[in-house]
């Protein structure tokens, strides 16, 4: 269940910092409805509307704008919004029909030639970039990491991750369907691009 107006209890922490740094998306991904509660819990709300993802998505993040909007002093705080961070599930997406999700992947993408789909949900793509522009207050540099890291197949962990705190065992690594990680990221890795992006934002402000 998505509580709309629960920004405040976590923003206070946020107010009088040199930079603010967000995104939000992963999460997201896991149904195509969601449960979005009326009020707050804290005011003793139970009811919730079931809505397509989206709309959800959209009415959290114009809650999200609002509150930065009317919170954040815009001459002491540097606000940035990450767009969204790709997965690469299904090996068909860039034509290894012989693949398992990310595993053993070992070069990017390569055909540049015609647009990528693997599975990046487009539309809350629009729907962050359209809300961060649009803030009148506080500006906000939206950082588009989308597009080039759909390229990076072979930059996430893959078997070489943990469950549970725990490295996954050699029986595990050969269990990729189950157990490979195509969400997360190496590091060193294309996290490190990410933040060159970021870097090169903050330090053209100074």
């Amino acid at each position: 269940i998505i509580m709309p107006e629960s920004i405040k209890k976590h923003g206070v922490h946020w107010k009088n910092v040199d930079y603010l740094i967000f995104n939000t998306y992963i999460w997201w991904m896991n149904t195509f409805s969601i449960k979005v509660l009326r009020g707050s819990f804290d005011e003793g709300a139970t009811e919730y509307d079931e809505v397509e993802r989206p709309v959800a998505y959209r009415r959290v993040l114009k809650t999200w704008a609002k509150w930065v909007d009317k919170n954040i002093d815009p001459n002491r705080t540097a606000v940035f919004f990450m767009s969204m961070s790709p997965l690469h599930i299904k090996s068909l997406d860039w034509n290894n029909p012989d693949g398992i999700k990310c595993a053993k992947e070992t070069t990017p993408i390569q055909n540049a030639t015609m647009p990528l789909s693997v599975g990046t949900d487009k539309r809350l793509f629009v729907i962050a970039h359209n809300i961060t522009q649009s803030m009148k207050r506080v500006p906000v540099s939206f950082l588009n990491i989308t597009a080039l890291s759909e390229y990076r197949k072979d930059a996430h962990t893959s078997v070489y991750t943990i469950r549970q705190g725990k490295m996954l065992t050699a029986e595990q690594q050969a269990d990729p369907e189950h157990f490979a990680d195509c969400i997360h990221w190496c590091l060193p890795g294309l996290p490190d691009t990410w933040n060159e992006f970021l870097y090169t934002q903050i330090i053209s402000r100074t």
